[in-house]
C-alpha cells in the first residue's frame, strides 16, 4: 500500500513477470547450456561437491545468466546479495562488504559487471582476493575485452550460448501453468520460439503479452502476430557478437559465398550502421580483391556516394549490387601480403641505408624518363636488402597476369 494525495491509501499491485515466475530453483531444471550443466559437467560438479568459486557468466541476453546464478546459490543455500555495477552506488557496495564480513560464504551477484568503475573495483578486489566475497558476475559483453584484468584474473569465465528453438519451446511449455486458463496452439508456440533468436526472456514476455491481450486467454498464431512479427535480432554495437557478424561478412566475400555475404550484409543493414559497412567493404576491396580487379575500388566509391545520397532503406540496393560483384570477383591478396612483408622488415630493423644516388639532390641519380622505355638499370634497395622480394604476383586474374609480365621483364633486365 502507498499513501497518496489527501491521505488516501492506494493499493499497488505488483505482478511478477512470467520470466521470474518460470525461473527454476535447481540447476538441473535450467533450460539449455548443456556444455555447463548435466552429468559430469563443470557447474553441476561444483554444486555436487558443494563448492563455488568466483566466476563471470557471459553471453547474449535471455540465455540464463541470472537464472544460473540464483539456481546455484539456492542449491547450496548460501547468503547472497545482488548489485548492478551501473545503478548501485559505492555505498551499496560498502554495505555488501559489511554483510560479507558478517556472513560466511557470502555470494555477491553482480549484473553489468563490465561497467564496474575503478572505485568499486578497488573496494572489491581485496575481498575477492581473500575469499571473503565470492563473486558471480554477469555480462553480455566479452569479458576478455571489456572487464578489468584484475577482476578477470580472480574469476573463472563461463560462456553461455544462445538457446535453440527446442530449448525455447521447452521453457514456454513449462511456463504455461503460471498463466491461468491459457489455451495456446502449438503453431503459436513454435512461432514465438522462431522469433526469439535464442532469448528465452523475450519468448516469455511475448507469450505473456499475448495471454493478457486476449479476452478469453486463447492464444493462436494471429494473436501473436498482432503483437510482434519481427525476429528478436540481438544487435549491440558494443558487443563482441556484432564484430563476429562483421568478420563473417568479410570472410564470406573473401570466400566467394555470395549468399552468405548477402545474409551478413542484411544483418548489418538491420543494425543501420552504414559506416561500418563502408569501411569493411573498403578494406575488402584492397585486401582481398586488390590487383585481381583494381576497378572494384572506384566502383565501391561510387556505391558509397550513392548510398550517402539515398540513405536507408534505399541504400540497401546499391549495397546488395556491390556485395554480389565483390563476392564473385576474382581475388588476390598479393598487394596486402607485399606491404605486410615490407612492414615486418621495417619493424625488425631490416632497413639499411638509402643508396647515395637516391638521396636528395644527388648528381648520380639516373632519371628513368630520359631513357628508352622509361627504364634504366640502377640500384634502389639498400645494400642490406638487395635481392629482397616483397611482391609475389598471383595468376588468378587477367590484370595481375599482365602486370606480372611487366614485373618479370623488369626483373630479367
Amino acid at each position: 500500500m502507498v499513501l497518496g494525495k489527501d491521505g488516501i491509501i492506494l493499493v499497488v499491485m505488483y505482478m511478477e513477470p512470467l520470466a521470474h515466475l518460470s525461473r527454476p530453483e535447481k540447476l538441473s531444471d535450467v533450460i539449455g547450456q548443456k556444455h555447463l550443466i548435466g552429468e559430469n559437467k563443470v557447474l553441476s560438479n561444483l554444486i555436487n561437491n558443494k563448492k563455488i568459486f568466483s566466476m563471470i557468466l557471459y553471453g547474449p541476453p535471455g540465455t540464463g545468466k541470472t537464472t544460473l546464478a540464483y539456481a546455484m546459490i539456492n542449491e547450496l543455500n548460501l547468503p547472497f546479495g545482488f548489485l548492478n555495477a551501473v545503478i548501485n552506488s559505492k555505498k551499496n557496495f560498502d554495505e555488501m562488504v559489511i554483510r560479507a564480513k558478517a556472513e560466511d560464504n557470502f555470494i555477491l551477484i553482480m549484473d553489468e559487471i563490465h561497467r564496474l568503475n575503478k572505485d568499486k573495483q578497488d573496494l572489491l578486489l581485496p575481498y575477492l582476493e581473500s575469499g571473503i566475497i565470492t563473486l558471480i558476475g554477469m555480462t553480455t559483453a566479452n569479458p576478455y575485452h571489456s572487464i578489468n584484468p584484475a577482476i578477470r584474473s580472480r574469476c573463472q569465465l563461463f560462456e553461455l550460448r544462445p538457446l535453440s528453438e527446442e530449448d525455447i519451446l521447452d521453457g514456454l511449455r513449462g511456463s504455461l501453468d503460471s498463466l491461468n486458463g491459457i489455451e495456446v496452439t502449438d503453431e503459436a508456440l513454435n512461432y514465438i520460439a522462431s522469433l526469439a533468436g535464442g532469448d528465452l526472456r523475450f519468448a516469455y514476455n511475448l507469450l505473456e503479452v499475448s495471454y493478457y491481450s486476449t479476452s478469453d486467454f486463447k492464444v493462436d498464431l494471429e494473436v501473436v502476430k498482432r503483437i510482434n512479427n519481427k525476429p528478436n535480432l540481438y544487435i549491440d554495437k558494443n558487443d563482441d557478437g556484432y564484430y563476429d557478424v562483421i568478420s563473417a561478412f568479410q570472410k564470406s566475400i573473401r570466400g566467394s559465398d555470395v549468399d552468405a555475404a548477402l545474409h551478413y550484409l542484411a544483418r548489418l543493414i538491420a543494425a543501420e550502421d552504414l559506416d561500418i559497412i563502408f569501411r569493411r567493404l573498403s578494406v575488402i576491396a584492397y585486401e582481398d580483391i586488390g590487383l585481381a580487379n583494381p576497378a572494384i575500388g572506384p566502383r565501391l566509391n561510387a556505391c558509397i556516394a550513392a548510398c550517402e545520397r539515398l540513405g536507408l532503406p534505399e541504400a540497401r540496393i546499391p549495397l546488395g549490387e556491390i556485395v554480389i560483384e565483390m563476392a564473385l570477383s576474382p581475388k588476390s591478396n598479393s598487394a596486402h601480403d607485399a606491404i605486410n612483408t615490407a612492414l615486418n622488415d621495417v619493424y625488425k630493423g631490416n632497413v639499411g641505408k638509402v643508396p647515395s644516388h637516391l638521396k636528395t639532390n644527388s648528381k648520380d641519380y639516373k632519371y628513368p624518363h630520359s631513357y628508352k622505355g622509361s627504364y634504366v638499370k640502377q640500384q634502389y634497395l639498400p645494400d642490406e636488402l638487395l635481392g629482397k622480394k616483397y611482391y609475389v604476383p598471383k595468376t588468378t586474374s587477367k590484370y595481375e597476369i599482365s602486370i606480372k609480365q611487366i614485373y618479370d621483364k623488369i626483373q630479367n633486365k
